[in-house]
């Protein structure tokens, strides 16, 4: 499949149609990786009013905030869909704690790493090892290192097209459509939250900052990728 040619093919198509055809076409080999932020919840209602069938999947880190819990149960119950949860593997979260301890990720970006590996990057790979079609709800907007995808590209290191259908949305139509058509969001959004990710790697921030700002704030902007959306 020509990713170039694709990229032209829907360069002014809308995220629902992005979404209807890779869904059609793809059917349960493309699914979203959701970490119930707004942008996901956006993706999700959209893939569940094309098909009830839509295949969307989670990454429980083992440290998520309870607010992020209570949307994934809303999500679950308004759309009567069970999201699909892949968790990290218990030997390597216990080694995690041996080798650095509880919080050893604020001492260095290669303990950060490793956590992120361990808890993120790892269950990812096994959620996307069956799949063709990776969706996610990256948008160039969020940040430095985001600014060069394109709404479709191939992510050689899973073997999987990867496709952005918001990449070109601002905050506002984010926001504008999950108020329109009244979708579960994370309540951590209304507490100065643009971007949520594990608690303790996961703040407020003022009003006006740069959307990821509150992730993993102790690092340079340019570190700010826990590595599952890196060429």
């Amino acid at each position: 499949m020509n990713i170039t040619q694709l990229n032209t093919q829907f360069n002014n198509k809308t995220p629902e149609e992005v979404l209807e055809y890779f869904l059609n076409e793809y059917g349960f080999d493309a699914a979203l990786s959701s970490s119930f932020g707004a942008e996901d919840q956006v993706l999700t209602h959209m893939m569940l009013n094309i098909t009830k069938e839509a295949h969307i999947f989670t990454l429980d880190t083992g440290r998520l905030h309870p607010e992020t819990y209570a949307v994934m149960d809303a999500t679950n119950l308004k759309y009567g869909t069970k999201v699909k949860v892949f968790f990290p593997k218990h030997e390597a979260v216990q080694e995690l704690y041996s080798t650095q301890g509880i919080n050893g990720f604020y001492e260095s970006i290669e303990n950060r790493k490793s956590c992120c590996f361990i808890r993120k990057i790892e269950p990812l790979q096994r959620a996307l090892k069956p799949l063709k079609v990776w969706i996610t709800g990256l948008r160039a907007s969020q940040s430095v290192t985001r600014e060069d995808l394109n709404i479709i590209e191939f992510d050689e290191a899973n073997d999987v097209i990867k496709i952005n259908p918001l990449l070109l949305w601002d905050e506002k139509d984010v926001w504008d459509y999950i108020k329109e058509h009244r979708v579960p969001y994370n309540k951590l959004h209304d507490k100065g939250f643009p971007s949520i990710g594990c608690a303790p790697c996961t703040r407020a921030v003022l009003e006006g900052a740069d959307v990821r700002s509150g992730r993993w704030w102790w690092e340079n902007p340019e570190h700010k990728e826990c590595g599952l959306h890196v060429k």
